[in-house]
């Protein structure tokens, strides 16, 4: 938000000696951040007004005009060829060693034997392009004195403030606002009324038939239409143009610069009306229909759904409500009678409107960030008064008005003991009169509690921690008294889910992946893009009801496509070296209940060599036994052995795909995209994996001192049965759990053992078993009688022995 240091002194006095840079070090520390202190004018000097006393055409050159300036007590030549100005006009007149704003020092030149000191100035001259036609010079008005210095004059002198307002101080969007923050924050300081805020009475019915406004649509909570008949569409007056450029908007014209200026000033989004190109002589505040479609200012076709808000007339759409007016209704060189609309609309209704559209318009931005329900009367009559000044117009007629019912406001108790707690500081005289020089008023209480009403533009101050937040940015919680805790807090220990997530992190980086973090939020077309069937539950998210963009409108199924947008914007922006890059996180899937949804631990990976095609490692390409290699390092970290089975998914390569599974169970994928899905991404050789987190992770192992004595090896082969790999190695740690238990029992002392495969062809497999014990090195016989009996065990589990 840009402040203008003299429109914000005409809010507020100052009676102390506060400088710009004193006040923007104060809001800063207060929470609102001042980025920057600009000073438009730059190095301006010596640059003043002056009269054309006489002009003439240059004798060798008819395309000069040589003028007589008079700047009070000098006289002054100059020379140029501008041809917008006439004898009597007054123009800025930057002499000999004047200094324009980006530096330029003036000097004397020769123009075909005529010595031309300095130079007049246009608009652009002075760094105010939109300010006037920047071909020809800025005329000045009949009250500027020859001889002043520019820098005094229609606030080109002024000093801007570049201040970061917070998403719930839509209440600091505004000069207005800014002045009652200052007031609070500055005790000493005075809140003044301008005093073009006065308007003219107000008490004729309108001249033109008009009918009734209607509001059928709660998003807006107060419509009103004032009049203003007669006004002559033209420039705005220079100061006000000057502002308005300072500030950030190009001036347009009178009739829409009040708009603007009112809507900088007090913060009240307003639009202009052409009465006579109304399609009817009323207004209704409605819904959209879904799928209807309206023009914007901006000459866009805009497609719209049943969450818009519309202002209609006669049933046609003239404006997008609290986001963008329409072409048919706009103001031009030929309105005379202006009908000014002063609403108050849904935060939410608007701010979504705005981020579906792509509308970033400054009504909209405030209106999301919520406008004072109680402003838009205040705003209107402001509007009223300043095209009775600027346009001429006759504005003397009662505004229409239609409102909704408003929220009750609810008081908000403040305590000793909360603030003492929070802030380490308990003087409750103190805190009301700093909450009361922010608006917000004393209703009653005692000296260990107090009730406060806040006023209607601070919707933002709800519960008591609120009013202790006010207290403290006042005070300053660099002030706050130092103490040490009464006691240590507990070491705890992190847990088992935190312990996971560390562990697949460390193994990830050490393979040469690096951990991002992506947003929990999709867009609507990920589904595509991911080629999931309409029957694939992560085709069909959450949607958010207020989403931040049109790309982040549902909650993710999957964390492959933000995984895959960040990989594809990094190379967008020229990064060629091998990309790994691994993400853990949540995603949603939705149950069959309305609004039910179910919250799975997910970790996924992508793996691109790159457009030079080279891996981390060197310059072999890695390709999908590298990236499934990394799932299997992975699963092995947590006690787990991965299983790869051939499958199939929408967005995998058909012969580069494997399916995960532990313990019998499908938990994710891994394998190469699918070259079309490659192709709409950008990319070329793209390896991906994603799977759900164990859920019952073997984090901590035990570990012993191996045994000293030889081993015994003996080979089992039998038919599978169908079983996979894994399945038979759980039947066989199982079988010889037993028989070293019922050995142990014997009196045959403890003995281990560790089976591995060895061979696998088609429904065979063979398994290698090594016996062993930490007490003394088996016999031949042992070991034989150890492994008869699981060959045993293994017939009773239905398996048939080769």
């Amino acid at each position: 938000m840009l402040i203008s240091w003299q429109l914000l002194n005409q809010f507020v006095h100052f009676h102390d000696n506060i400088s710009p840079e004193i006040l923007a070090e104060r809001l800063t520390a207060s929470g609102s951040e001042v980025e920057a202190v600009i000073h438009p004018a730059g190095k301006l000097h010596n640059v003043v007004a002056a009269k054309i006393d006489a002009l003439e055409i240059h004798p060798q050159n008819d395309k000069y005009f040589i003028a007589h300036l008079n700047t009070g007590n000098n006289y002054h030549i100059c020379v140029t060829s501008a041809k917008n100005m006439k004898q009597g006009d007054l123009v800025f007149y930057a002499g000999e060693g004047s200094v324009l704003p980006d530096g330029t020092v003036m000097g004397v030149r020769d123009f075909l034997g005529v010595q031309s000191a300095g130079m007049m100035l246009s608009a652009q001259e002075l760094g105010l392009v939109d300010v006037d036609d920047p071909s020809g010079l800025l005329i000045l008005p009949d009250d500027a004195v020859p001889g002043t210095q520019a820098s005094t004059l229609y606030h080109l002198g002024d000093t801007i403030l570049d201040v970061s307002i917070t998403p719930n101080r839509g209440d600091l969007l505004s000069h207005l606002g800014m002045a009652r923050e200052v007031n609070g924050l500055f005790p000493s300081s005075e809140l003044i009324t301008p005093d073009w805020l006065t308007s003219p009475a107000q008490d004729k019915s309108w001249p033109v038939e008009f009918g009734k406004i209607t509001l059928s649509d709660e998003g807006c909570s107060a419509y009103r239409l004032g009049l203003a008949d007669g006004a002559k569409i033209g420039p705005s007056p220079l100061t006000a143009r000057v502002d308005l450029a300072h500030l950030g908007m190009r001036p347009i014209n009178n009739a829409v610069d009040i708009t603007n200026y009112v809507m900088l000033m007090l913060g009240q989004p307003l639009h202009a009306f052409d009465l006579n190109t109304l399609p009817a002589r009323e207004i209704t505040v409605r819904a959209a229909h879904q799928g209807e479609i309206m023009t914007t200012l901006d000459g866009k076709d805009r497609l719209l759904t049943e969450q818009d808000m519309l202002i209609t007339s006669g049933g046609e759409a003239i404006a997008l409500a609290g986001v963008m007016g329409g072409m048919q209704t706009g103001i031009n060189d030929g309105t005379s009678t202006i009908v000014i609309e002063s609403a108050s609309f849904s935060p939410v209704r608007v701010g979504r409107t705005s981020r579906r559209l792509g509308i970033n318009s400054e009504a909209a931005f405030r209106f999301a960030r919520t406008v004072d329900p109680e402003l838009s009367k205040t705003a209107l009559s402001a509007a009223c008064a300043l095209m009775h000044d600027w346009c001429g117009a006759d504005v003397s007629y009662r505004p229409l008005c239609a409102e909704n019912i408003l929220p009750e406001k609810c008081a908000v108790p403040l305590t000793r003991k909360k603030l003492s707690t929070y802030l380490n500081w308990s003087d409750m005289n103190e805190a009301v009169n700093i909450l009361e020089g922010f608006g917000i008023i004393r209703l009653k209480g005692d000296d260990e509690r107090v009730e406060f009403m806040p006023p209607s533009w601070r919707p933002d101050i709800a519960i008591e921690e609120d009013l202790i937040e006010e207290i403290g940015r006042y005070r300053g919680y660099n002030d706050a008294p130092e103490e040490l805790p009464g006691r240590l807090p507990r070491i705890a220990d992190i847990g088992d889910d935190m312990r996971l997530s560390r562990k697949l992190r460390q193994v990830l980086m050490a393979r040469g992946y690096t951990e991002v973090m992506t947003y929990s939020f999709l867009g609507d077309d990920f589904a595509g893009m991911m080629r999931l069937g309409d029957d694939d539950v992560r085709a069909k998210p959450l949607l958010l009801r207020n989403p931040i963009s049109r790309e982040q409108v549902a909650m993710r199924t999957m964390l492959l496509p933000g995984l895959l947008a960040g990989v594809k914007s990094c190379v967008d922006s020229g990064y060629r070296e091998p990309v790994r890059a691994f993400e853990q996180g949540k995603i949603f899937l939705r149950t069959d209940d309305a609004d039910g949804h179910v919250e799975r631990e997910h970790i996924a990976a992508v793996m691109y060599n790159g457009r030079d095609r080279r891996s981390v490692h060197g310059d072999r390409e890695e390709g999908f036994y590298d990236i499934r290699a990394d799932v299997e390092a992975l699963l092995m970290s947590c006690g787990h052995t991965a299983e790869f089975r051939a499958g199939s998914e929408g967005y995998m390569h058909s012969g580069q795909i494997a399916v995960i599974y532990v313990s019998g169970e499908a938990v994710g994928v891994v394998g190469r995209l699918k070259p079309e899905v490659e192709q709409e991404l950008g990319l070329d050789g793209v390896y991906v994996f994603e799977a759900e987190l164990p859920s019952n992770p073997v984090m901590r192992r035990k570990y012993s001192a191996g045994s000293e004595y030889p081993g015994a090896v003996r080979d089992i082969s039998l038919e599978s049965g169908g079983r996979t790999a894994g399945e038979v190695k759980e039947d066989l740690t199982r079988v010889l759990r037993e028989v070293l238990s019922e050995a142990d029992n014997a009196g045959s002392g403890r003995v281990s053992a560790e089976v591995r495969m060895f061979d696998e062809y088609g429904s065979s497999q063979g398994w290698s078993v090594y016996y062993r014990s930490s007490e003394r090195t088996l016999s031949e016989g042992e070991a034989d009688d150890l492994q008869g009996r699981l060959r045993s065990g293994m017939i009773a589990a239905g398996y048939v022995l080769r």
